[in-house]
């Protein structure tokens, strides 16, 4: 129960504030530097880049993204059992702020460095922080749902300005001092968050479960052992010798751990019969989401890479910054939620509720109709011509309106749809989907060739037809497993029964 707030923030806890401008940071700086990336990478040498092969380039994309994802599952873990959820923000983002100076530094033999500095800092961060959204409210304040809201906004103000400020140094500075500016971005979060944390008002301060002294001791020399690997191997380059290999490995290794955990749950947790196929019901929403992730990721690299090359950026004497193209998914965001929140609640007043399974079909199709957009665009560019901006400023207004679809409502399908006792177990799982759709999604890049642009439609043609075919057969399966997602709890009848 979180303690009794009068609300200074927009009618809110105040520790909101502390957490939304926070937040706001954080992302500022990850999507300012994650813009960057694949297109640094990729720049020739005299450019400054990488000088990277497109699917090098594209696997490693892959590998960040995903494993930023991951890491929440370890980085949650840590707050519950060891640290508390306002230390693991505080030495997250501190970590986070020395991977982008290690960036920020002109020498690319840190670079890698600096990627997996970010990687473990926002694990550690990023699961947190929104927990910590949560527990400022009690189970029976109806403010809960809008203060997300408000803190979902906070996540998109600061892509905006994270793509604003990175995208423009970038083009008109140097690399390193775009990276220097994700920097400076964490660094006034953590001054604000410093600030403020007595706002929270304990929220978060201790771990929820603590484990014994002796427990502690242990897990912390595991720990060590690992970061102590992780640095060993990055600076061996046992890790960076061949990305798509890696990538390769990765992502079987995580589809696997998904499948595992998910078969134990399912096989071993006693079950009902009703839990069971809630559960069934559940892995259409996970598939969903891992397929939708490896397309809408594409905005980060292969879309990047052709905001770059093929599209006709100037406006009169003005060239836009290739990077400000991404920050369309936040504006829309922004314009579009209230439509789509409102959009629920009156079918849901007219008897017209599509079920869990249904609307994130929906949200894959639409996703990857922004595919069909891109497939005429690229023959566009195939045929010579630079293409104008609207095109891709489309396909992120469709990847968007997926998005709405799929993302919500799938994190509401697992709050419902999971067993009660592994409700925090089946939302780590579904977290995996993300990791997983994200190291696809730089798989699926690299085959993006900026020297052969004829094979660009058929990249996009085959994700667009690819994610439609599954679409389709989720929405087919989706009329059956609307009534397992309807079933009642009967758990609590099953334990009854048992200890009887």
């Amino acid at each position: 129960m979180s303690k009794p707030d009068t609300g200074s923030f927009f009618g809110h806890p105040a520790g909101l504030q502390t957490l939304f401008v926070t937040e706001m940071w954080e992302r500022m700086s990850y999507y300012g530097m994650r813009m960057l990336l694949v297109l640094f990478m990729t720049a020739t040498l005299q450019e400054g880049g990488l000088g990277l092969t497109v699917a090098s380039a594209a696997a490693i994309y892959g590998l960040y993204t995903g494993s930023v994802y991951f890491m929440g599952l370890p980085g949650g873990w840590i707050a519950d059992r060891l640290i508390g959820g306002q230390k693991a923000v505080w030495y997250g983002a501190i970590i986070i702020m020395i991977g982008h100076i290690i960036l920020a530094i002109p020498n690319d033999t840190t670079f890698f460095i600096g990627l997996i500095v970010v990687i473990l800092g926002t694990g550690l961060l990023k699961p947190n922080i929104g927990a910590m959204v949560g527990q400022l409210y009690s189970d029976e304040d109806v403010r809960r749902d809008s203060g997300y809201a408000i803190y979902y906004m906070g996540i998109n103000l600061g892509s905006v300005i994270g793509y604003a400020v990175c995208g423009y140094l970038m083009e008109n500075v140097g690399w390193h001092w775009a990276f220097g500016a994700a920097a400076v971005g964490m660094a006034l979060g953590l001054i604000q968050y410093k600030i403020t944390t007595p706002k929270l008002q304990g929220i978060g301060e201790k771990p929820v479960y603590p484990m014994s002294d002796k427990a502690q001791k242990t897990s912390w020399a595991i720990i060590g052992i690992v970061l102590a690997f992780v640095t060993y191997a990055t600076f061996q380059g046992l890790i960076t010798i061949v990305p798509v290999t890696v990538a390769q490995y990765v992502a079987v290794a995580f589809s696997t751990i998904f499948v595992i955990y998910y078969a134990v749950i399912y096989f071993g947790s006693n079950l009902t019969q009703n839990e069971k196929k809630k559960l069934w019901a559940l892995l259409l929403i996970c598939i969903a989401s891992a397929c939708f992730w490896s397309g809408f990721e594409q905005a980060g690299s292969s879309m990047n890479l052709f905001a770059r090359d093929y599209t006709d950026r100037v406006i009169g004497s003005f060239e836009i910054p290739t990077g400000w193209f991404q920050s369309a998914n936040s504006f829309f965001i922004v314009l579009l939620s209230p439509f789509f929140a409102a959009l629920w609640i009156n079918l849901g007043k007219r008897l017209v509720s599509p079920s869990y399974g249904i609307k994130c079909a929906v949200g894959l199709i639409i996703m990857a109709s922004g595919f069909i957009v891109m497939f005429f665009a690229a023959q566009y560019a195939a045929s010579g011509m630079k293409v104008a901006p609207y095109w891709l400023v489309a396909t992120y207004f469709l990847h968007t309106v997926g998005e709405l679809c799929l993302s919500p409502v799938a994190l509401s399908a697992v709050s419902k749809l999971s067993p009660k006792r592994f409700a925090g177990q089946m939302m780590g799982v579904f977290v995996l989907t993300y990791s997983i759709g994200n190291i696809i999604s730089g798989l699926l890049a690299g085959n993006y060739d900026p020297n052969n642009v004829a094979q660009i439609p058929s990249l996009y043609i085959q994700i667009s037809l690819f994610s439609i075919g599954i679409g389709l057969i989720i929405l087919l399966i989706g009329f059956k497993s609307r009534f397992w997602e309807n079933l009642p709890d009967d758990s609590k009848a099953s334990t009854a029964t048992t200890n009887a």
